[in-house]
């Protein structure tokens, strides 16, 4: 099916993605990881809850991590433009029969709660509390220098209609993989803040939540987290890289937190800023497309994701696999 054309006037602005909670089961371990190994920045603490946010985000939080039972990824979070703006998201997604819920969130301003027509959990707000930056304090960077997040990364059991269901919402499409044979989407990046993506989508059962990413200075940061984590206990989390992606032309690693939740750790993309800009085609047989050096990826990159809270995967409706590592 073709890629849509670039929808510029969305019924409301959104700005970017901003933050997803995680549900963790030892709240110690995962602090360990995200916090001493990463080296993303505490903003509030308690007995259940963390907060963090990475070196050059003046926004309270992009990680929330709350104790619980059982692991899940909760809500994925974007920012609107303004308080306007939530009131004309929020009458959106009632006009398209999707629950719209108002819920108090700490450090941010009125918020409410939303899924996709597939059950992706979504929140939106129009502010969330500033903080002191801290950019420009390098006594506080550690681990692989985390500098802000970057995209999120969600299976999809069927990916045209995610992408036409975000090209509504004013998402464009940047790069996407097609399947030769039915000339269906596998995969597709789309974006809001000018880079390669801010939502992804793969080919898969789903929703759940494939990974989210972080944008770090160089690929010399990845190689010191590698070192590390080699060396610091957490050498069976790393999943798949060092490399360079074909799409999107980043250097990346992959890493499983202790509930299994993928981060990516991510640099050297491209911006897309122009509203104009012919998305990328590449075929799901390419073998540069995973990895520009040829690398296929590991079968757990295709199959292993986060389920999202209340909400039960479909099986994809497109079969087609691409190249998988032996």
């Amino acid at each position: 099916m073709p890629v849509p054309a670039p929808n510029l006037y969305p019924p409301f602005n959104i700005v970017r993605l901003s933050h997803v909670e995680f549900a963790v089961t030892d709240l110690a371990r995962s602090r360990a990881f995200y916090v001493d190994t990463l080296g993303l920045q505490v903003t509030d603490e308690d007995a259940d809850c963390i907060y963090l946010r990475a070196m050059e985000e003046r926004g309270h939080h992009c990680i929330v991590l709350r104790q619980s039972d059982e692991a899940s990824a909760r809500d994925l979070g974007f920012k609107v433009f303004s308080e306007e703006d939530l009131d004309r998201a929020a009458q959106f997604f009632k006009g398209r029969g999707l629950p719209v819920e108002w819920v108090e969130r700490p450090f941010q301003s009125r918020t409410f709660r939303t899924r996709d027509p597939f059950g992706t959990p979504l929140e939106f707000y129009a502010r969330m509390d500033r903080l002191p930056p801290i950019h420009q304090k390098y006594a506080l960077y550690r681990g692989v220098k985390p500098l802000r997040i970057d995209h999120f990364n969600c299976f999809s059991p069927d990916v045209d209609a995610s992408v036409a269901f975000y090209n509504e919402l004013g998402f464009r499409v940047t790069e996407y993989t097609e399947d030769e044979e039915t000339g269906r989407l596998w995969a597709a990046w789309t974006h809001r803040k000018g880079g390669v993506h801010d939502m992804a989508f793969t080919n898969g059962r789903g929703p759940r939540l494939h990974h989210t990413a972080f944008w770090v200075p160089t690929p010399l940061n990845i190689i010191d987290l590698l070192d590390l984590m080699s060396t610091t206990g957490w050498v069976s989390n790393i999943e798949r890289g060092p490399g360079r992606h074909g799409i999107s032309n980043a250097f990346f690693l992959y890493i499983l937190d202790p509930d299994g939740h993928r981060i990516e750790i991510y640099c050297s993309d491209y911006q897309t800023v122009d509203p104009d800009l012919e998305p990328i085609r590449w075929d799901l047989k390419d073998p540069q497309r995973q990895t520009l050096w040829g690398a296929p990826a590991p079968r757990s990159w295709f199959e292993h994701g986060s389920l999202f809270s209340g909400t039960t995967p479909q099986e994809p409706l497109l079969k087609a696999q691409p190249i998988i590592a032996p």
